[in-house]
């Protein structure tokens, strides 16, 4: 992946736990002009992820024969280990650790339901929330993910059309309809479209590389994103974002051999993840035994980068390539047996 992409996923998973450290530790109540920032903008840090997601699923399946069942267990090991780990354990802290998370209720089949990526109502009562909270983006990124498996049935120059198409009907169409759940019924879908269009703009050396201009696109998108009010979250956010990921790929050149940025966009999925069970325990042992906040604040970071390193090297990456080696051996296996 571009260098330049990863450092912007990781700019987006950090706003998101800004966003979470102002509502965990202050209850949305803004502590100067730095947390109202936090509070009013850090959830663009989703819109940021699914304009890259689009864009990197296009180009990592572009100008390959690939079958979209194939295609769907690879984003399935990719992104299911990492995920069911973090929702048992936020299982477990509401079981057995209650008093870290007062807000938060189990209930099994609501479990279950978060585990296979199926929208519904937590019983907390606060919304279509899994039991990992953040959770709730993966549901739409699965939704993505199998429309764009029949997508690849397709070819290439159409299948931003194809995947708007099913979009359209999915979310528009089937929901009014009551056939799936108004959970989908949300603009933010459509962000996915937005990446692939840059993927295949990208694709078409329609970038060129420069320094003033993605600057100044940059700083345009990030006025929009501070300016404008978050609805319609597509235009509002959506469109900033997409710019944000243009002017980033745009600097490449003066990124392409930076390790540390590489290193931080392959945590922020783990990032992403865990920062809400380590803030969590953060907060708690800071009211409790009257630690100061930011010092506390200071102490989540830290855990949560050397732990999303510790994640991605050991959960994700690693349950990624034994799941992909297992399963590329058995498909090697039946294929000797049927030549043999």
């Amino acid at each position: 992946m571009l260098i330049s992409v990863q450092a912007l996923r990781a700019f987006a998973a950090w706003a998101v736990v800004g966003h979470h450290f102002m509502q965990i530790f202050f209850g949305f109540q803004a502590r100067g002009p730095l947390g109202q920032l936090f509070i009013d903008k850090g959830a663009v840090g989703v819109d940021i992820f699914f304009v890259i997601s689009g864009l990197v699923i296009f180009l990592s399946t572009e100008g390959k024969a690939l079958p979209p069942t194939r295609f769907l267990l690879y984003r399935l090991f990719r992104i299911v280990p990492a995920y069911w780990l973090y929702t048992v354990l936020m299982a477990l802290l509401v079981v057995f650790a209650r008093p870290l998370l007062p807000d938060q209720t189990l209930d099994w089949n609501h479990l279950l339901l978060s585990l296979l990526f199926i929208p519904t109502q937590n019983p907390g009562g606060y919304g279509f929330y899994p039991t990992l909270n953040v959770g709730w983006t993966l549901n739409y990124e699965m939704l993505f993910y199998v429309l764009f498996a029949w997508a690849l049935l397709f070819r290439l120059q159409v299948r931003l059309w194809v995947v708007a198409a099913l979009l359209f009907a999915v979310c528009q169409t089937w929901t009014g309809l009551g056939w799936i759940s108004e959970f989908y019924r949300s603009d933010i879908v459509y962000e996915f479209l937005l990446g692939i269009g840059i993927g295949m703009l990208y694709r078409r050396g329609w970038f060129r590389s420069g320094f003033y201009r993605p600057l100044l696109g940059i700083g345009a998108a990030l006025m929009a994103i501070y300016l404008l009010p978050p609805a319609p979250r597509l235009l509002a956010w959506g469109v900033p974002s997409a710019v944000l990921v243009i002017s980033c790929m745009s600097l490449e050149s003066r990124f392409e051999h930076n390790r540390l940025l590489k290193l931080l966009g392959d945590c922020s999925y783990s990032v992403y993840l865990m920062h809400v069970l380590v803030l969590s325990m953060g907060g708690f042992l800071a009211h409790r035994y009257g630690i100061h906040l930011y010092l506390m604040f200071i102490l989540c970071v830290i855990a949560i980068a050397a732990g999303s390193w510790l994640s991605y090297q050991w959960v994700e990456k690693a349950s990624y390539q034994w799941l992909k080696a297992r399963f590329e051996g058995e498909v090697f296996e039946k294929l000797s047996r049927q030549k043999y």
